[in-house]
């Protein structure tokens, strides 16, 4: 939702009933049909910071002109067609109107858009057309501006039950429905940015990698370590889409050939953008496989021990600006690496004892409730860890550039421009006992992807290292329980001081 940070399409102060004046800051937005000038109601907060909320450059108005409810309070008549044109419905909630929406199958949704000016609206919201179109073409589809014109393009439907779509609706007020478009043409502010806290580091042994930031797990930021990638040289979109031709590429719920897929992120203008997230990219290309190798780093991959059976564990990632992913903590207790070949990306990292403000998992981790987009959690939750006691770790990490993020941590990434990266994911022995321990859990088989028995994974696992390591798992089991105790062993003044008589105790 959008909270306090509600716009305001005004061009002065004005005053609300109760006499008390708002402060607006005008943005002003040149593009090539119009110039559009938007205020922006500016909160206590944001006066502190400075700056409030700039759009980008290309940013349009709303398509069917759907203000925020902020800007209900400067009609006269107090008249918002969202309750007109719902009738006994109005009532209800954006969201459940949309839920109720969603059953509909796209022809009647279109049918439903000319009933009224209010359910036009709604009946035209994209997400809708959206997942109409990722539940039905599952082998792809071509991109034509619009969910609602790709879905109308894929069942060549040219009697297809709709108003235009360039039709505006005055008076139409709501904060659920505005915040897509307002999402979609944020820019990111520059104190989003600016933060940068990450230990970085270049040219480091092994052993001081293993040792400062494994161990410990802690996350660090790496450079220089991809010089000898071909990837670094070869990897745009001309190459790609020559080596890749026809093969498809998992995006979301579809498969999409990566010259569809690029012509959907240069058309996409959406708040949650398609991201391009594949596991199975080097059996599918070989070529891409070889055109990198893991840093030195991260060579012991023990999940390897399981073969064609391991889980999912490396990933080709592309996407627009804006695509990402939400917070998260990465599967089956595993640490990961994440080299950026193109672009750059914006890193938020929380400890495994921090739950990110705004994010809140399920009590078995199965599920995390989290906004909906990744630019309304900076919205609406970023500026709440600044007094925090444990901030999150920051950073942007550029083109040749790799992040270790640790095991259990929490994170956040955006693209900042078009990107292109590999992800793995991997067990050393620096956390083969954490992933043994995740892998025992009741409902460790509904959490794990990209194996063929899951039921089964922690066994077969444990008893290839035993058989590919032996005694490993002892030894580490012993060193930890060793490591335990003595987190827990009494310091000198702990053992001498008895703290409820506040005195001495001799304990010879």
């Amino acid at each position: 939702m959008l909270g306090s940070k509600t716009l305001i399409f005004k061009k002065q102060k004005r005053k609300r009933k109760n006499g008390k004046s708002i402060k607006s800051k005008k943005i002003s937005v040149s593009t090539k049909e119009e110039k559009v000038t938007k205020s922006h109601q500016i909160t206590p907060q944001e006066e502190e910071d400075g700056e409030g909320f700039s759009l980008k450059a290309s940013a349009q108005s709303d398509s069917h002109g759907v203000q925020p409810l902020g800007n209900l309070y400067f009609n006269p008549s107090s008249h918002n067609s969202r309750n007109t044109g719902l009738g006994n419905l109005k009532t209800l909630t954006d969201e459940l109107v949309l839920d109720i929406l969603g059953l509909l199958e796209g022809t009647h949704l279109g049918i439903l858009s000319n009933v009224s000016k209010g359910f036009y609206i709604f009946c035209n919201h994209e997400p809708l057309w959206r997942n109409l179109v990722l539940e039905t073409c599952k082998g792809g589809f071509s991109f034509k501006g619009s969910w609602k014109s790709t879905f109308v393009s894929a069942y060549k439907q040219p009697s297809f039950p709709v108003l235009s779509s360039g039709l505006k609706v005055r008076d139409f007020y709501s904060d659920y429905l505005f915040q897509s478009w307002l999402c979609a043409n944020l820019e990111m502010k520059p104190e989003w940015l600016e933060k940068d806290n990450i230990v970085r580091r270049r040219g480091i042994s092994v052993d001081e990698f293993v040792m400062n930031f494994e161990e410990p797990n802690k996350p660090v930021l790496l450079e220089g370590c991809l010089e000898s990638w071909p990837a670094l040289e070869k990897w745009n979109r001309d190459y790609l889409v020559e080596e890749c031709g026809d093969v498809k590429f998992s995006v979301g719920l579809v498969e999409m050939k990566l010259e569809d897929y690029f012509s959907y992120s240069d058309q996409a203008r959406e708040e949650r953008p398609l991201y391009l997230f594949d596991p199975k990219f080097a059996e599918k290309v070989p070529q891409l496989g070889k055109d990198y190798d893991a840093p030195m780093y991260f060579n012991e991959d023990l999940f390897s021990v399981l073969g064609s059976e391991r889980p999912d564990y490396r990933w080709i990632i592309i996407g627009p600006a804006g695509s990402g992913s939400s917070f998260h903590i990465d599967p089956n207790s595993t640490s990961a690496w994440n080299a950026v070949i193109k672009g750059s990306k914006k890193w938020v990292l929380f400890p495994p004892d921090v739950v990110p403000p705004g994010v809140h998992p399920s009590p078995d981790g199965a599920e995390v409730a989290s906004p909906v987009s990744i630019i309304e959690w900076f919205m609406n939750f970023y500026n709440a860890t600044k007094n925090w006691k444990k901030r999150p770790i920051e950073c942007v990490c550029k083109a040749g550039e790799v992040i270790f993020v640790p095991n259990g941590w929490w994170h956040l990434v955006i693209n900042l421009e078009d990107s292109i990266a590999i992800t793995q994911n991997f067990v050393s022995r620096r956390n083969l006992l954490n992933v043994l321990e995740f892998l025992k859990k009741p409902n460790a088989c509904t959490l794990v992807s990209g194996t063929s028995d899951r039921v089964n994974l922690h066994d077969k696992f444990k008893n290839a290292i035993e058989a590919y390591l032996p005694g490993t798992i002892g030894e580490l089991t012993l060193k930890d329980e060793e490591k335990k105790a003595q987190q827990k062993k009494p310091s000198f003044w702990e053992s001498v001081t008895d703290s409820k008589a506040g005195a001495f105790k001799f304990s010879f």
